[in-house]
């Protein structure tokens, strides 16, 4: 397994320490943490639903700028 040396403040290392379980290393913890912080993407399907509209809008935009800069 491939290993990283990471620099931390005292006080960043205290705080991990702090959510240190018995048994656990801490590779585990920021393992552990990183995932009860992942968001599932799916959670927010549906949330916007004029995104088309949008991207419409965006890709009419990004054509006028592509034309502008071939006219000069």
């Amino acid at each position: 397994m491939a290993t990283k040396t990471v620099s931390l403040r005292k006080s960043s290392y205290e705080k991990l320490e702090k959510l240190k379980k018995e048994g656990e290393s801490f590779s585990d913890v920021v393992d552990r943490i990183s995932e009860e912080h992942k968001q599932d993407l799916k959670q927010f399907s549906g949330t916007f639903p004029e995104i088309g509209e949008v991207e419409d809008q965006l890709q009419k935009e990004r054509d006028k700028i592509e034309a502008r800069s071939f006219e000069g």
